[in-house]
């Protein structure tokens, strides 16, 4: 098993070499690769020092999976050089997400659709990810129409550059900038480019996915995606409006028996999900659930996972270790 990992010097590619040591995934090889001006650093993992190669030099390598997370270009152009060589492409972009030839997958709910001949498979963007876990369970039981949901993303979701951002303004230093406004004791309502219709790339990125990873085009979806000066995780305010009647304790049942999903609802403790208590953590989490006693058939909730977790590396590996598990590769 030769296995790559393209942006490792990346916070997500980061993430992902720490998620590949927690959970002990089995390879011979280990490629480390980034950008032709990161090549040749020195990386360290598990106690042993690798060299970071360029793209060219990890395709020349044929891989046997490449787990990408080097921005939505570079796997545009990157992603079919390495699949025509034979390596399975896991992908952390947006880039491949809603192409109809390719699988997007959340290993919990659909891995099962993948096939020996997917060489580039896509990887959700992470409130998709942590959202549609909750729901899937929920559609099988009660079909939703339609879903509501409002994010307030950590800073994380940008990249290191978004951190010291945060860092430099809470330490008053007037450093280099990637957000348009302050982001320290503030709030953006503004997460990727707007669009024509005055949603942003976001926003429609968490309409369309969700469609795709449950097989439904029929499931309505409207969102709003926040950036808020927090690290650790998303979170996600929720509203589901079902076909079928619910019970809402059924409804807990469900989600506490659903693999990937951890039930944090006990409300009068002051228990439920935080990015602070869901950091580093592989689970996406649930609570704050309670029936809408406005509509009828319909729930609310709230739903953190950490973004840099679940939301990529982790989802990427499950991803990588059900290839390898059921001889896809």
């Amino acid at each position: 098993m030769k296995l790559a990992v393209v942006g490792a010097t990346g916070l997500v590619g980061g993430e992902i070499l720490k998620v590949l040591a927690e959970r002990n995934f089995k390879f011979d090889e280990l490629l480390l690769v980034a950008s032709e001006r990161s090549a040749g650093k020195k990386m360290t993992f598990n106690g042993q020092e690798y060299t970071v190669i360029s793209m060219a030099d990890a395709v020349n390598q044929k891989p046997d999976i490449a787990i990408f997370s080097a921005g939505g270009g570079t796997s545009l152009e990157w992603a079919p050089k390495f699949a025509e060589v034979g390596t399975i492409v896991v992908d952390n972009s947006s880039a491949w997400r809603m192409d109809p030839s390719k699988k997007l997958v959340v290993p919990e709910i659909n891995a099962k659709s993948l096939r020996i001949d997917d060489r580039i498979i896509a990887n959700p963007n992470c409130s998709t990810i942590q959202m549609v876990l909750v729901l899937a369970p929920l559609h099988a039981k009660y079909q939703i129409k339609r879903v509501v949901v409002s994010t307030y993303q950590s800073v994380t979701g940008t990249g290191k550059a978004a951190v010291d951002q945060m860092m430099d303004e809470r330490a008053g230093i007037d450093g280099p900038k990637v957000y348009p406004h302050k982001i320290d004791l503030n709030v953006l309502p503004h997460i990727d480019v707007f669009m024509d219709n005055g949603y942003t790339k976001e926003e429609m990125k968490m309409v369309n996915e969700t469609k795709k990873i449950l097989g439904d085009d029929s499931v309505k979806v409207t969102a709003t995606t926040v950036r808020i000066p927090t690290m650790g995780g998303h979170s996600e305010s929720v509203n589901i409006e079902f076909a079928k009647e619910f019970d809402l304790e059924e409804v807990k049942q469900i989600l506490a028996n659903t693999p990937g999903v951890v039930l944090q609802d006990d409300p009068k403790n002051n228990v439920y999900p935080m990015p602070l208590t869901a950091h580093g953590k592989d689970e996406v989490f649930v609570g704050r659930i309670r029936r809408d006693e406005t509509q009828e058939r319909s729930i609310n909730m709230w739903i953190v996972a950490d973004n840099l977790r679940k939301g990529a590396a982790t989802n990427a590996v499950q991803i990588a270790e059900y290839l390898v598990e059921h001889s896809l590769v």
